[in-house]
């Protein structure tokens, strides 16, 4: 694969824009701020995962040798240079949306999505608890992003409500893998919510999160904002959420977190099935 293309994790970026999907199927409209708002997104992250890259580059020489950067195919200059190329991108994709809605607020999230990106690769994902917590933000402000490009008060609304079940549940899973990282990260000198108040305490956060937003899914059928079809297929997601928050409650070996991870991303996909179904 070329390597400016593999540096991007374009599979990743473009998990990115399914929030923006979603909130286009909810709708059930179509439209070019929406297109702009699929690719701002994926230039974002793919602009994220970039100067993540970048800084990284140490210990990707050691941990990650084959990556872009530290295996020379992409140069560190250059691989700076193309994370601010894709931030520009981004930028211009949210500054053409809210020049054509004539909303501006679409503008500044990407503004703000540049900041909070570069700053979470330079120093906020080795801060232990604000690492994980800005994972989470920004996973639920891809739905924010989209309410707002679309301005309409009951979009805007709902997209509020995924945000905060994104940024809730995301927050939960990143904790989870810290959980499952927690060795190679000793040996990187991070300093982790688990390495530096243990497992039981992190497990204790992740399961706490867990149950909040399996307490919060039934309020989108509640109020209207979803039918019936919703509450069918969240259910399946919320069981396999609660036992995920059992697992990893009585145990936090790093195969169990392994497991506990992979099935909240499962969760995750499950309930934004959820969003589709509970939209027909």
């Amino acid at each position: 694969m070329n390597p400016y293309i593999e540096i991007l994790r374009p599979g990743n970026a473009l998990m990115g824009a399914i929030a923006i999907i979603l909130i286009a199927i909810i709708d059930k409209t179509i439209s070019i701020p929406l297109v702009l708002a699929m690719l701002a997104v994926f230039f974002e992250t793919a602009a994220g995962n970039v100067i993540n890259d970048y800084f990284d580059y140490n210990i990707d020489l050691i941990n990650k040798p084959e990556r872009p950067i530290p295996s020379g195919r992409i140069s560190l200059n250059a691989g700076r240079n193309y994370g601010y190329l894709l931030f520009l991108l981004g930028t211009v994709c949210g500054f053409l949306i809210s020049y054509i809605t004539s909303n501006w607020i679409p503008f500044i999230i990407v503004l703000i999505s540049d900041v909070i990106l570069y700053l979470y690769a330079y120093k906020l994902k080795t801060m232990p608890l604000i690492g994980n917590i800005t994972v989470g933000f920004m996973t639920g402000f891809g739905f924010v992003f989209g309410g707002f490009t679309l301005n309409n008060p009951t979009i805007i609304l709902t997209s509020l409500y995924l945000g905060f079940f994104a940024f809730v549940m995301t927050t939960a899973r990143e904790l989870v893998k810290d959980i499952e990282d927690m060795e190679g990260d000793k040996s990187e000198g991070a300093k982790t919510l688990p390495i530096l108040y243990g497992e039981k305490i992190t497990a204790a956060l992740a399961v706490i999160l867990i149950i909040i937003d399996c307490t919060l899914c039934p309020i989108l059928y509640f109020n209207h904002i979803f039918g019936f079809y919703y509450l069918i297929v969240i259910a399946i997601a919320v069981l396999l959420f609660l036992y995920s928050a059992l697992l990893i409650g009585k145990n936090q070996d790093r195969q169990t977190a392994g497991k506990v991870s992979k099935y909240l991303k499962i969760g995750m996909l499950i309930a934004f099935v959820a969003f589709v179904f509970g939209s027909i």
